[in-house]
């Protein structure tokens, strides 16, 4: 239930509050669902949190993490050998200070990694105790190293693919706002549910904006094998209604999508979410059709063609030519179970 100290609008604000809303000069949401907002005024330790960045980070930044503290690790024990002193490891034959570094960097890599050759071997009180120290520095970091590889392997992230482009189309005998999505993965997503929320500069010239959750023809699907096509029908009760390309520009607009749906496989819930600019929706204009028969007679999706577009009439008002979209399909989260 809603507090009765909330107005309206600012039931509907997706939790950005109405400040950030009216002062925020870019767009609130970004097309990979990240936000536009900086945390500021904490300590850097306070808003740490290393396992959730080692997650949630690209795979190619996290192995490069990885090999980056491997190597900087085996240069740090290789050191602390090396100023042990020449005599610290037996089985060495370097002179020079580069040489017995070099020798004791890759003594310190038989040693993390547990290999143990038997040709190089601590010699020294201080030798046997640097070893000791990255023994179980080694045991522990490959144990936590091990679990957040499995747990991002394990982890259920959906992978949605949005159109590039909304599209405000005849529908029906009205016209309607609509994009579409797919998975972009080959497990199945169950209990997919949508919300479309839309938020504005006020008309009034306070530059206060107000939000907008606009109804869904669907916005639920048990399952989604094909692609999804969600469309807001833009009748008399639609806040959208009487709006043109124009009107959407000054008020700067921006639609958030927000879904939710069970991965089938894991049995984990799993979440998308996207935007769209006015400079992202196209006016007359219609999707065209990805689904054909295979020989076979099976249905298919043809997954690079979600974003091409063909030009319509408007009902009352001539189109604009629809840009087509490009080849590269955007990073966001979605599946279908229907296409309009």
């Amino acid at each position: 239930m809603a507090s009765p100290y909330l107005q309206p609008d600012e039931n509907r604000d997706l939790g950005f509050g109405s400040v950030l809303a009216r002062e925020s000069r870019t767009r609130l949401m970004n097309r990979d669902g990240s936000y536009n907002v900086v945390r500021e005024g904490m300590h850097p330790l306070e808003s740490l949190s290393l396992y959730h960045f080692l997650l949630t980070v690209t795979w190619p930044r996290f192995l490069g993490l990885v090999c980056a503290a491997y190597v900087l690790a085996n240069a740090f024990f290789g050191l602390l050998f090396t100023l042990c002193g020449p005599g610290a490891l037996s089985g060495t034959h370097g002179v020079t200070f580069g040489q017995r570094y070099a020798e004791s960097f890759f003594f310190s890599v038989h040693t993390f990694a547990t290999i143990g050759y038997g040709s190089v071997a601590p010699a020294s009180m201080a030798a046997n105790l640097v070893v000791t120290v990255e023994a179980l520095v080694g045991l522990l970091v490959f144990a936590l190293a091990t679990g957040v590889v499995f747990s991002r392997f394990s982890r259920p992230v959906a992978r949605i693919i949005f159109s590039r482009d909304a599209v405000v189309a005849p529908y029906r005998g009205v016209t309607a706002f609509q994009f579409r999505m797919v998975n972009g993965r080959s497990n199945q997503i169950i209990e997919m549910r949508a919300k479309l929320t839309m938020n504005r500069l006020r008309p009034d010239g306070s530059g206060a904006r107000e939000f907008h959750e606009l109804a869904l023809e669907r916005d639920h699907v048990p399952l989604l094998p094909m692609s999804w096509t969600l469309v807001h029908p833009i009748d008399p009760t639609s806040p959208l209604y009487g709006v043109t390309d124009e009107g959407l520009r000054q008020s700067d607009a921006e639609f958030f999508i927000l879904l939710t749906g069970i991965d089938e496989t894991f049995a984990q819930a799993v979440h998308a979410r996207s935007s769209y600019k006015p400079d992202e929706v196209v006016w007359g204009a219609r999707f065209t059709s990805i689904l054909h028969t295979t020989q076979g007679g099976m249905m298919a999706i043809n997954v690079g063609r979600i974003h091409e577009i063909e030009r319509v009439e408007l009902p009352g008002a001539p189109a604009s030519p629809p840009r087509l979209a490009a080849s590269t399909l955007a990073l966001a989260a979605t599946e279908d179970g229907a296409e309009a």
